[in-house]
């Protein structure tokens, strides 16, 4: 039996612990959905709506189909395209800069600080220059609040002030985090999310949403959401998308809204217990000043030298799950190396490519489980 215990393998991120907590709530959500049959705008998503702006303090959400819509919508309201530059960090999900090169604009990528993992404020103002030097013309930039850690929010924004660019927060991982005393989603003009399963608050599926203070914005945002539609659905009056979360995902996450506090303080637990465990073996993420995080991943940077593949299958053979997020920075992936990147180069993204590691990390992960990953670590670097 003990035996078993200590090989039987550990969730990544643990679904069926949360829903076994929730107990029959989501099956009663999803199956008031099947009894009323609104499956496209019905009431869950304007309910979700409401309960999402109070729980970030935004005046307007806009739910969406992904976070990849999310990010793309508010550019294409804003007129982004052709000629246009948007400054994006390269140490982030490819959905960041994907949304810039749909729209026909040019993301020009700049580098992250390597002990938040975030966008690097000098970087930021080199590669405005560089896009201009490319005869581009800087538009907008998009922070990253990468693992669970919002940007450095307020030197992104006097940039941005001064040079002119609107802020889009691309808060995928960061939902539930704060800044200063401020929750994500009141930076910027925009901040949009994705409610992807594995996030922490995540649907049962692919979506996202768009928060924002700005009325036009969100006015605009809710035509670009059903193809462009004016008040005569017959008549659209701008290019739009099927950008809209359904009605069974919005019921879902309002349920998992309810307990969601409660998971980030545990997470927090669980992030706390890694940096004590693990703390005088690997580099471990911290938390800058006055920012708390969600941890949506612990991403560990391994000693100088280590194999990180052979590091990974120990811990495979413990039964314990890792993950690498980024193993290419998106300067550095067949899609986007011919964009331009800040002038100096993007050596930190390079180098956190190379050596980060992520260990499973969520709400139900329990002391001696956690042990048996810790220890599994220490074995790998003993090894």
């Amino acid at each position: 039996m003990n035996q078993h215990m200590r090989t039987e393998p550990v969730p990544f991120v643990d679904l069926a612990a949360q829903r076994r907590r929730l107990g029959t709530s989501i099956d009663d959500a999803v199956s008031r959905v099947l009894t009323h049959c609104q499956f496209i705008n019905g009431p869950e998503v304007a309910a979700l709506e409401a309960a999402l702006a109070k729980f970030s303090g935004a005046k307007h959400v806009v739910s969406c189909a992904s976070g990849t819509d999310a990010l793309l919508m508010v550019l294409m309201a804003k007129n982004v395209g052709p000629g246009d530059a948007v400054l994006c960090p390269s140490f982030t999900v490819c959905a960041t800069g994907e949304a810039v090169a749909l729209t026909g604009a040019t993301p020009v990528f700049v580098d992250v600080i390597e002990s938040t993992f975030n966008m690097d404020p000098a970087s930021l103002t080199r590669g405005i220059a560089t896009a201009r030097q490319r005869g581009l013309k800087p538009k907008a930039v998009i922070p990253v609040d990468l693992f669970g850690q919002p940007a450095d929010h307020d030197a992104i924004a006097d940039i941005a002030e001064a040079e002119g660019l609107l802020v889009l927060d691309d808060a995928a991982q960061g939902f539930g985090a704060s800044y200063k005393g401020r929750k994500v989603g009141t930076f910027g003009l925009a901040t949009a999310t994705s409610f992807f399963p594995a996030k922490p608050l995540g649907c049962f599926g692919d979506g996202g949403a768009i928060f924002t203070d700005d009325d036009a914005l969100a006015e605009t945002l809710r035509s670009i959401r059903v193809h462009g539609q004016g008040s005569d659905k017959y008549d659209n009056v701008r290019l739009g998308l099927t950008g809209r979360l359904d009605t069974m995902q919005a019921a879902i996450l309002l349920e998992k809204l309810k307990i969601f506090e409660d998971e980030i303080a545990a997470r927090n637990a669980v992030a706390e217990r890694y940096a004590r465990g693990l703390g005088n073996l690997v580099t471990v993420p911290r938390t800058a000043a006055g920012c708390s995080s969600i941890w949506a991943c612990y991403t560990i940077r391994l000693p100088k030298g280590t194999d990180r593949n052979a590091f990974a299958d120990s811990l495979k053979a413990q039964g314990i799950p890792t993950a690498i997020y980024y193993g290419k920075s998106m300067h550095q992936q067949t899609a986007y190396r011919d964009f331009p990147v800040a002038e100096g180069g993007l050596p930190a993204s390079e180098s956190l490519s190379t050596d980060v590691i992520s260990l499973p990390v969520h709400a139900y992960l329990d002391e001696p489980t956690q042990a048996r990953v810790i220890q599994a670590v220490r074995n790998a670097l003993q090894a």
